[in-house]
């Protein structure tokens, strides 16, 4: 059974079992649609199934009378930033996902697609001959434009970098080089790698032995994830966020936007230094389209490691926040998010309910919850805030049989407490909605 993942994060699914080449054709000639510049800029990660899956694209987008500029192998940030230029782009990747896995990102005005244009993708209309459209090969000048946003690293601070054989194999170390930093690459060959494609997920233990004294970064396989080491330590991916917005409030940015699953800890160090704070629905696309709405200056997702500079970039950036950290090393404001983040916990899990009931047990649980909570949040799942200091989130996954609980408190042992409390009210919900 085909398990084809379709939204606004664009298409994915296990290639040539959940996404095949004409699934590839269908969704790249509807995406012409949307090209009203009629010019796409075109790149691939390093996945095995990239190659072939970007010659598709890219013959579906010239039949349909698109210009085509082919960047080859580039990040997803560095694919955003050169789309301001052309009108629109398209980024064959799966992220963060297993390496059998891949899939199409759609960028349109410098930001992802929205819900209106995500129905042009399904459409089965027919097409009006439009001419055959010309293909060119581009390069990028990100590391320039990038440079310029961050400014001067001080110290040479020497940095290990995990590329995890991704997309940022080459654009990474060289901004970090140019910004002054001495570099050590770790999985540098692109296609090859001893860990996995999610460094928010893997133990990353190369990384952490290499950075003993220092600092690290690991990337995920397109480039727009960051995880930070930190003297051997691999940090949450919230901290990745939180040192973003450090760096952004250092260069006098005051409006943010956070999603509603990052940690409280980094709504608490803006609202100290003067700025902030709107909440959005958990997803890189609901963060950007709240920050174009509250017309917001920086923020990002915790969950993902993902900080969002929208002036610069309308997407996850980890290169362009790997160097905002680097010119932050050995800082006040490093040190100071850095212990302020040490003083809170999360801790996540999973509840087994079936998806056909996920919406029946969320009412039976909101209902139990609203007797014991006089502040709730229901912009995405349901959310309580227990303190200053602690909340719990529960939200349905929208692809598999589970509900997710997450916790925080300035207090580890409370933080598994509640959410301990929290699954054990969601599995009676569940029960009761049988």
């Amino acid at each position: 059974m085909r398990s084809l993942k379709v939204s606004i994060s664009g298409v994915r699914g296990i290639f040539g079992t959940d996404l095949n080449l004409e699934d590839v054709m269908f969704y790249c000639k509807n995406f012409s649609r949307l090209v009203k510049s009629k010019k796409c800029i075109v790149g691939r990660d390093t996945r095995p199934s990239s190659q072939i899956v970007t010659n598709v694209a890219v013959a579906s987008l010239l039949e349909r009378g698109i210009d085509v500029y082919d960047i080859g192998v580039s990040p997803t940030p560095v694919i955003f930033r050169e789309a301001r230029k052309y009108g629109s782009g398209l980024i064959i990747t799966s992220s963060h996902n297993p390496l059998e896995w891949n899939g199409l990102k759609f960028i349109i005005d410098g930001r992802g697609i929205n819900e209106s244009e995500l129905e042009y993708l399904t459409r089965q209309d027919k097409f009006e001959n439009n001419g055959i459209g010309k293909e060119t090969v581009v390069d990028s000048r990100y590391i320039e434009e990038a440079s310029k946003v961050i400014g001067n690293v001080k110290g040479s601070p020497k940095i290990t970098i995990d590329v995890g054989g991704g997309a940022a194999f080459d654009v990474a170390p060289k901004l970090l080089k140019k910004l002054g930093c001495r570099t050590s690459i770790i999985n540098g060959t692109p296609g090859k790698s001893t860990r996995g494609p999610d460094p928010t997920s893997d133990r990353l233990t190369s990384l952490v032995h290499a950075s003993k004294t220092g600092l690290g970064f690991a990337f995920d396989l397109d480039g727009d994830r960051l995880v930070v080491v930190k003297d051997g330590k691999k940090q949450s991916p919230d901290v990745t966020l939180g040192l973003g917005v450090a760096g952004a409030l250092e260069k006098g940015y005051k409006k943010f936007v956070l999603s509603i699953d990052t940690s409280v800890a980094i709504e608490k160090f803006i609202k100290n230094e003067g700025g902030n704070v709107s909440r959005s629905k958990v997803g890189e696309a609901n963060v950007v389209d709240m920050m174009l709405k509250t017309r917001s200056q920086a923020g990002g997702e915790g969950s993902s490691a993902g900080f969002i500079l929208p002036e610069f970039n309308m997407c996850r950036d980890g290169i362009l926040t790997s160097g905002l950290i680097a010119s932050m090393a050995g800082t006040r404001q490093f040190n100071e998010i850095n212990n302020f983040m040490e003083g809170y916990h999360q801790v996540r899990t999973k509840v087994n309910v079936d998806s056909k009931l996920h919406k029946k047990t969320l009412e039976t649980f909101l209902k139990k919850m609203k007797k014991q909570s006089s502040q709730i949040i229901t912009i995405d799942g349901i959310k309580s805030i227990i303190d200053d200091d602690s909340w719990v989130l529960v939200r349905q996954s929208n692809t598999e049989h589970i509900i997710r609980v997450s916790a925080e408190s300035n207090n580890l042992d409370k933080a598994r407490q509640i959410e301990k409390q929290t699954s054990k009210m969601v599995r009676q919900s569940y029960e009761e909605s049988r």
